[in-house]
């Protein structure tokens, strides 16, 4: 499986994301720059946290500009997997692939450390490698990361089972309903504020994020059986 990691100016884990793929997995991964009107030729897309362009406009408001951006609005209507991390998520969510916004945290501050996540959808193509209700550790890193949106939605949101990973035991940020991560109704797009990528060998304290990865690559390969 070969998967793109896009790169804005201002993005800084994309290094940790071709981490994970290439050295944990064992998959085929390259950087792909932002004005890129290209990707054919990929698997899987990963837009991974930073401060896009800054965050100085609104977060992910100018990535959802870039070239790059067109190409992965037709990704995700192929069906193909697309998975946003922290910047990411908020990406994704100016550019209409996830509904909602992210606001600033409750507490006004950017928060650096590790939570807990429950499992609330072990069904998707992300996360079928986890039990239902599992709990996971994983790092936050953010300072706009508060889930929100309207009642319509929430509802939506429940209904179609999209509420992928929610804040077990403490809710840093405040997120409407605990929300970590939701996927698209087609279930091809994953958008969540805690950094998988940051957890996928023990050494780096916690290997709980692996598995994200994992689920895409076994879906992908059932997906390509002859």
């Amino acid at each position: 499986m070969k998967f793109a990691v896009l790169v804005f100016p201002g993005s800084n884990c994309d290094i940790d994301m071709y981490h994970a793929i290439k050295d944990e997995l064992g998959e085929e991964v390259e950087y792909v720059w932002h004005d890129a009107t290209d990707l054919s030729e990929f698997d899987g897309v990963l837009i991974p946290g930073g401060f896009s362009y800054g965050d100085y406009l609104r977060c992910g408001a100018m990535a959802n500009q870039s070239n790059v951006m067109a190409e992965v609005k037709k990704f995700a209507q192929a069906g193909k997997p697309v998975l946003g991390v922290c910047n990411g998520f908020q990406i994704l969510t100016e550019a209409g692939l996830l509904p909602g916004a992210l606001l600033r945290n409750k507490n006004l501050k950017f928060m650096c450390r590790t939570v807990g996540l429950k499992v609330t959808n072990n069904d998707t193509l992300f996360t079928n490698q986890y039990e239902a209700g599992e709990v996971i550790n994983i790092p936050i890193a953010h300072g706009e990361g508060n889930y929100f949106c309207d009642d319509k939605t929430l509802a939506e949101l429940k209904a179609n089972n999209q509420i992928v990973f929610t804040y077990s035991g403490e809710n840093p940020n405040g997120s409407l309903e605990d929300i970590a991560g939701i996927i698209n109704e087609r279930g091809n797009v994953l958008g969540m504020m805690p950094h998988p990528e940051r957890a996928v060998d023990a050494l780096l304290g916690s290997n709980d994020g692996l598995k994200v990865f994992k689920s895409i690559v076994k879906m992908w390969r059932e997906s390509h059986v002859s």
